[in-house]
């Protein structure tokens, strides 16, 4: 990773102060710098790319005869089903039928007459007139109503005057295909584990940056990282990889692994403006500022990092 020179710095400070709006820029512009400490902490990332899958069943309208089960075939196991996988260590969720799963039932909402008793008129073909409200006269005028011809009642305009409509499950078809669903889940199962770097400096701030990739193992299962310059690696995967093995070997399957290690740059920044020393830091391959005691400022409410 380059050292971080003076001029880095100050740009890297400039840009921080122009992205605080209670922050001035002067003494980003005027200090002086006095000593760049170059530093730097490692971060262990392993990934674990697992399939889920799990049956559930479904049903849908049974519009196509001889779509059934044949006699003799069973349905298949939910792991001998084929289906092909998404790209490596990208999550996604797919449905498919489990071949041979098919039964054919009569609709278990019209009980396999195709419609069902509408939920407005009740089943009636009539509902209450909206003009003179069941009255059979207009109240006002106390005159027969035109709408319903004195009635009081007209045909119930959702199910023509039926007192039913086509079953919404069955779509009238009266009989149903019931059918096992495969829910197939990949996931990519991340561990990250960062080194302690003994500074005056939040360590979550250095998720959300990247870093130089100075290691990294693929494979169907990896193996832990042995003999690292810094031990708290070698704990750290040895531990990620053993979780991560108990956690989906059993009710997962596990198609691909991968273990990373960055080297995560930090530059210490000694400062003086107007005669104080100040102190800020820099991070990451994006260049962050993070600065607790930035002299200029307006306000104590601003976010600082």
């Amino acid at each position: 990773v380059p050292p971080v020179t003076e001029a880095v710095a100050r740009r890297a400070l400039l840009r921080f102060v122009a992205s605080r709006c209670c922050y001035g820029s002067r003494a980003a512009a005027e200090l002086a710098i006095r000593r760049l400490r170059q530093l730097g902490t490692y971060r262990y990332r392993l990934e674990t790319f697992s399939e889920s899958r799990l049956s559930e069943w479904a049903f849908e309208p049974f519009t196509k005869p001889g779509a059934a089960r044949p006699p003799g075939h069973a349905p298949l196991d939910p792991w001998d089903v084929e289906v092909g996988a998404p790209p490596l260590f990208q999550g996604q969720t797919r449905r498919c039928r489990v071949p041979h799963s098919a039964l054919i039932r009569d609709c278990h909402r019209c009980r396999g007459h195709g419609r069902s008793k509408c939920g407005v008129c009740h089943g009636a073909g009539r509902t209450r007139c909206v003009a003179c409200k069941g009255s059979r006269r207009r109240l006002k005028q106390q005159k027969r109503c035109q709408l319903c011809s004195g009635t009081g009642r007209k045909r119930c305009n959702t199910c023509s005057g039926r007192g039913s409509k086509t079953c919404v499950t069955c779509q009238g078809e009266k009989k149903l295909q019931h059918f096992k669903q495969l829910v197939i889940t990949w996931k990519n199962n991340v561990f990250e584990f960062v080194s302690e770097h003994h500074l005056n400096f939040p360590g979550e701030l250095l998720s959300k940056v990247s870093g130089e990739t100075i290691f990294q193992d693929e494979n169907v299962v990896v193996y832990p990282i042995i003999d690292f310059p810094e031990p708290a690696i070698s704990l750290a995967s040895r531990r990620a990889i053993a979780e991560h093995s108990a956690a989906f070997a059993a009710s997962s399957r596990i198609l691909r692994q991968r273990q990373t290690v960055e080297l995560i740059p930090i530059t210490e920044v000694h400062y003086q403006y107007l005669g104080k020393t100040y102190l800020y830091y820099i991070y990451g391959l994006e260049n962050k500022v993070y600065a607790l005691d930035y002299p200029e400022r307006c306000c104590c409410g601003c976010a600082i990092v």
